[in-house]
């Protein structure tokens, strides 16, 4: 929105500045982050006074029972603090920026629903069928948006570590594409289990997509980096670090002990948009990369379920991956620094990439 004050710089140049990418996707991190410390008492407070506290179930790791009344919910303070930001400082006539939006609210909205069903009686939250389905017809939707938008080159796959190697999935495009959205979205779920884990991990894959979506967008350096060039995928920068400001500003909060919690609003919402910026930016490959933390997380609840019925046995403690370390004796901020130290070389990792191949 404050884009168009570039067009008094005819009148004032001051408001020439207003052009320039880099400018509107730092003030927007900083607009978030500003957003969520101002709020983040109050929300919270309003999440304590509605009773949205998290209850220990039977399976929870000893050590988190006496967690009990923290609330959750705390995902509407992210949403609403780079939703707001969003709007101020991106350049609203650019189409990705809507389908951003479009999917942080919807996932957002599902995650929302569940945690409150989980508020009441039942505790079990939405169903299964339920939660999926909405998922996969926001995905489906935003899948047929960019294809329609962009033409036949949405169905590419590039391969990163390897110079020039494309493949064309055709209409599988459209379920593998599904898919990486659905299952990204819950990876970061099935990671929020511990103060500040998810919530840091985060701000790192946040950060080097807004790096990428900055050289996507530009056509010297696509060029140069022979990577493909989107037009107009350099205003995701701006919604990347608008989500990254937001995750900062929550952690304040969130971090051991935690004064609340993000809960499936910002986990599936958080997810989710990283896994659209992806697909925007022809990174779905690069994405696993970045978020290899997630990937491990979701990998150990597989590897969990499939070997327990299929020989009865566990290889882990207890799944996710983080509650195995917590039984095998490591303190709680242990497990979140070394798995926050993992996540950043997943993401240097990834940002190599740009020349490795």
């Amino acid at each position: 929105m404050l884009k168009f004050l570039f067009a008094l710089r005819g009148h004032f140049s001051f408001f020439n500045i207003f052009q320039y990418l880099t400018f509107r996707a730092a003030y927007a991190a900083i607009t978030a982050l500003l957003i969520s410390f101002l709020f983040g008492p109050w929300v919270i407070a309003r999440l304590r006074a509605i009773k949205t506290s998290w209850s220990a179930r039977e399976d929870t790791p000893q050590s988190h029972k006496a967690k009990a009344g923290t609330p959750t919910m705390g995902g509407v303070l992210i949403i609403l603090s780079f939703v707001v930001s969003i709007l101020l400082w991106q350049d609203l006539t650019n189409v990705y920026a809507w389908v951003l939006l479009f999917g942080a609210i919807g996932f957002g909205a599902i995650g929302f629903a569940d945690d409150l069903l989980k508020m009441s009686r039942r505790k079990r939250g939405i169903s299964a069928g339920v939660k999926f389905g909405g998922q996969f017809l926001i995905s489906a939707v935003i899948v047929v948006v960019l294809y329609v938008q962009r033409g036949e080159s949405t169905t590419l796959l590039y391969i990163p570590f390897l110079k020039r190697a494309v493949l064309d999935l055709s209409w599988l495009y459209i379920p593998f594409a599904v898919v990486l959205m659905v299952g990204y979205s819950n990876a970061v779920n099935l990671t929020d289990g511990l103060d500040g884990l998810a919530t840091g991990l985060v701000i790192m894959v946040g950060l080097a997509l807004a790096v990428l979506s900055y050289v996507t967008g530009r056509a010297d350096f696509a060029s140069y980096l022979q990577i493909p060039y989107i037009k107009g995928a350099g205003e995701l920068a701006v919604f990347c670090l608008a989500v990254t400001g937001a995750s900062v500003g929550f952690l304040w909060f969130n971090a051991h002990p935690a004064d609340v919690w993000m809960g499936d609003t910002g986990a599936l919402s958080l997810g989710g948009v990283m896994g659209v910026v992806a697909l925007i930016l022809k990174k779905e490959i690069l994405i696993l990369i970045l978020g290899g933390v997630f990937v491990l997380e979701t990998a150990s609840v597989a590897i969990q379920v499939i070997s327990f019925k299929l020989t009865g046995r566990r290889v882990f403690k207890m799944a996710p991956l983080h509650h195995h370390f917590e039984l095998s004796g490591w303190p709680e901020s242990k497990v979140v620094t070394r798995l926050w130290i993992l996540g950043g070389l997943f993401a240097i990792l990834g940002i190599s990439t740009l020349k490795i191949q």
